[in-house]
């Protein structure tokens, strides 16, 4: 690691010099003011400044859901036992595991102490603390539970990771098996047919039709694999740039959304996580047309962030929030009606998580009907490709055998 030549003074006025190490000349400094220490100069010992920020940034391991729950459970621990908000993040940045984490709590630190809020402190590092984040935690500190409000936020990072690794699950299998279903066609055709091929050759006699058809396929597999490949990664690609833009990031979420099975599943993942999102908002005092908005940019369909959207501009002009949510036509009647009878109640907070709990038993149910959907499909298609390819290279012995006999 790098050695920097500094020069301070200590918190006492005393004048300060020596070598510290650190990734570069901003992690020298934030290493320094933890120590007391206020840098006037920091450079490179013995050579000349070379700016590794970008490389260094890349290197830097990122912050986990996991790190980030163990930190706000701990914080929560400390303040609700008493300790003064300085003295958690130096107890925090010191002894967090992930570097990365350890050095944005330093900064975080020193930001306090300089009268910033914490909230306002987390908005220096967006990729750590997103917007849903840092709102909750300004409203624990504007009504002095930031410590219940830490614990709240935990406990939904939790949920929501279980939510979001549940999905994972469910796509890895299908994804593994088409892939090396894919890879054993590839060798199939480039490696097996050709072999079998000259075998056929020396025999002299006409090949059966699926058996010519594989061969046919085999020889322009290998003629043309570079074409193949570049078709491929284009679609890649043009699928990509269309999605990126606005009108066919809505065509193609929309399509998401009409798939038999996958669909339902896509919007029941939306809904429990709305719901869990907005609930815990509303039990936090965030305002409720700020809690919509980050609802609708965590969303992940852009079908159902129009349909938050919406809700939220009709909130604004007086309306409840179910009726534009019903309107939609995007949320299960189920789901806007227990939201009326929520604000009817003024229990909307309660009302929104009891949904959530319910919907991520139903998105696991989804996901076992997707999974159980799936299967005879994988099944089918492992049978078709790669039984095909065997059928097809042992008609010709076949038809042999019955001629020999």
């Amino acid at each position: 690691m790098p050695v920097f030549a500094y020069e301070g003074r200590a918190a006492n006025g005393e004048a300060k010099k020596g070598s510290i190490e650190a990734a570069d000349v901003e992690a020298a400094k934030t290493r320094l003011r933890l120590m007391k220490i206020n840098p006037t100069e920091v450079k490179p010992k013995g050579g000349i400044e070379i700016n590794l920020g970008p490389l260094t940034a890349l290197m830097k391991p990122k912050v986990t859901i996991k790190d980030l729950v163990v930190f706000t459970r701990q914080f929560a621990t400390m303040i609700d036992s008493g300790l003064p908000l300085i003295q958690c993040l130096t107890i925090l940045s010191e002894q967090s595991e992930n570097p990365t984490l350890r050095e944005q709590l330093g900064s975080i630190k020193e930001q306090v102490e300089s009268g910033t809020t914490v909230a306002d402190a987390l908005k220096k590092f967006p990729q750590t603390f997103d917007e849903l984040f840092r709102n909750l935690v300004a409203a624990g500190e504007i009504g002095g539970i930031l410590d219940t409000i830490l614990n709240r936020l935990a406990q939904f990072m939790e949920k929501n990771q279980a939510l979001q690794r549940k999905v994972k699950g469910a796509m890895t299998y299908p994804l593994i098996v088409f892939g090396v279903g894919g890879l054993v066609t590839l060798v199939l055709l480039l490696k097996v047919v050709p072999t079998f091929e000259k075998m056929f050759a020396d025999m002299g006699s006409a090949l059966p039709a699926p058996t010519q058809f594989v061969v046919n396929l085999s020889y322009f597999v290998q003629g043309n694999w570079y074409i193949i490949a570049g078709a491929l990664a284009g679609i890649w690609y043009g699928l990509k740039a269309f999605y990126a833009t606005p009108k066919g990031n809505l065509a193609m979420d929309a399509f998401f959304l009409k798939i038999p099975v996958l669909g339902d599943t896509i919007k029941k993942v939306a809904v429990a996580r709305f719901c869990r999102t907005l609930g815990t908002m509303i039990s936090s005092g965030v305002p409720i047309l700020d809690g919509l908005e980050i609802c609708a940019k965590t969303a992940g369909n852009v079908v159902i962030e129009n349909a938050v959207m919406g809700a939220r501009t009709a909130i604004s002009e007086g309306r409840t929030i179910a009726e534009p949510i019903t309107e939609a036509g995007v949320f299960p009647p189920m789901v806007c009606q227990m939201i009326a009878v929520g604000e009817s109640t003024g229990a909307l907070d309660v009302m929104l998580n009891k949904i959530a709990d319910f919907y991520d038993e139903e998105v696991d149910q989804a996901i076992e009907a997707l999974t159980g959907m799936m299967e005879p499909l994988i099944m089918l298609f492992l049978g078709i490709v790669v039984g095909g390819f065997v059928i097809a290279m042992y008609m010709p012995i076949f038809s042999m055998a019955q001629a020999v006999g």
